[in-house]
């Protein structure tokens, strides 16, 4: 299993929409609104042999109203 985290820039006014949008994406777990640079932040669960590549570029990228995106690849999760 691959974790990775994509920051999302999208168009004003576009956030709500856009985040409805990938919610619905498979691979897609959670959706996020933050402040900064960026207006969202989703993370998703990739199967191991998954190329995050083609993943972030199809699946995400293609998003109406999605200007720009930062992906984050997680090795390990601590608590």
């Amino acid at each position: 299993m691959q974790i990775i985290f994509v920051e999302i820039k999208c168009s004003l006014g576009e956030s709500y929409r856009v985040a409805g949008a990938l919610v619905e994406i498979d691979g897609v777990s959670e959706v996020y609104s933050i402040s900064g640079a960026y207006d969202l932040l989703i993370k998703c669960y990739l199967n191991a042999d998954a190329d995050i590549g083609h993943f972030v570029n199809e699946k995400i990228q293609r998003v109406s109203g999605i200007t720009g995106t930062m992906t984050t690849i997680a090795f390990n999760a601590f608590s």
